[in-house]
């Protein structure tokens, strides 16, 4: 929440033209009351794109999930996963891990209202939780729904004492629960997050438990560049680019675009800033841009002036 943004996406998709890209979690009130038009709001260059609902409400699910298929949106996938407060307060998220029986109704609401894949991304469990026998009774619940799709995050998440952002380290991963889930129920399609560092580690986690694939949150966000090896990996495709620079130039049409509506920089370069990660020059890059990009009529040539304190042929390695 608060990341994956509409242009968060554009720039990831940027990197890969195959990764499958979520949303932020947006609420059904938020959809059904709120500024729907803004929220939902997307490029056609993002698809594949999955629509990451949060709510417990089937009708409310099933209306937004309509609304979310109608505005073109791939996938529609249900949060039973986010551990914040503000999503605890609302009954929806990883308390909806212990309501199976609810979430089940959800699922059947939303694949009644639309044609795309409706999926679930879950946890473990919550706080005292039998990790094994609450994730596989969740599983066959919702599955009986139709459900065939489930991401789940192989830790738990501790409602009572932990904040979000301890939830995302704290409680233990546990990859093999989720690998013996996918042995016992071979027709779903699991896909494993949480403790994934790169593209590379992905790759060989989810062929050494032998699940679908994996979904990339903050390593992702944080060291951008990572997507470029998701096509040569995942997809037997050739990258996108071969060089950070090129990413920014062939992000700039976009930024000047989005700038002649009204967007502000900032809130575009806000997410590129992990990008030349590890590069020689690479804190100067992000120095700039988080100096100059939120002033008032801040353009393009501040994300050009930023890479030029990159050397182009600069590596990794040459950092190290």
């Amino acid at each position: 929440m608060d990341w994956t943004d509409r242009h968060c996406r554009f720039f990831h998709r940027l990197l890969s033209a195959h990764a499958l890209l979520y949303t932020e979690m947006v609420t059904t009130g938020a959809i059904l009351h709120g500024p729907r038009d803004r929220l939902l709001a997307f490029d056609p260059a993002e698809h594949p794109v999955a629509l990451q609902l949060g709510g417990s409400e089937p009708d409310g699910l099933a209306t937004s999930a309509r609304i979310g298929a109608d505005a073109g949106y791939d996938e529609i996938n249900l949060n039973c996963g986010c551990p914040s407060e503000r999503v605890l307060k609302g009954a929806f998220g990883a308390c909806l891990m212990r309501e199976p029986v609810l979430v089940s109704e959800c699922v059947t609401a939303m694949r009644g209202a639309v044609d795309v894949p409706v999926t679930v991304k879950c946890r473990l469990g919550v706080d005292d939780d039998d990790e094994e026998q609450r994730l596989f009774q969740f599983v066959e619940q919702v599955s009986a729904a139709g459900c065939e799709t489930f991401i789940v995050h192989a830790r738990k998440a501790w409602l009572k004492g932990l904040s979000p952002k301890a939830n995302r380290d704290i409680p233990p991963l546990n990859y093999p629960i989720v690998a013996k889930l996918k042995r016992e129920r071979p027709d779903l399609t699991i896909i494993l997050n949480g403790g994934l560092a790169s593209v590379a580690a992905s790759s060989e986690t989810v062929t050494d438990f032998g699940l679908d694939g994996a979904m990339l949150g903050r390593a992702a966000y944080q060291n951008p560049w990572e997507l470029a090896e998701a096509d040569p990996t995942f997809f037997e495709a050739d990258p996108n680019f071969d060089d950070p620079h090129a990413v920014i130039e062939a992000l700039l049409p976009y930024i000047e675009r989005e700038l002649s509506k009204g967007e502000r920089l900032h809130a575009i370069a806000r997410h590129i800033l992990g990008l030349f990660q590890g590069r020689p020059g690479a804190r100067a890059y992000r120095r700039h841009i988080s100096e100059n990009s939120p002033r008032e009529g801040a353009g393009p040539e501040v994300i050009r002036d930023a890479a030029s304190r990159v050397p182009k042929d600069a590596t990794r390695q040459d950092a190290a």
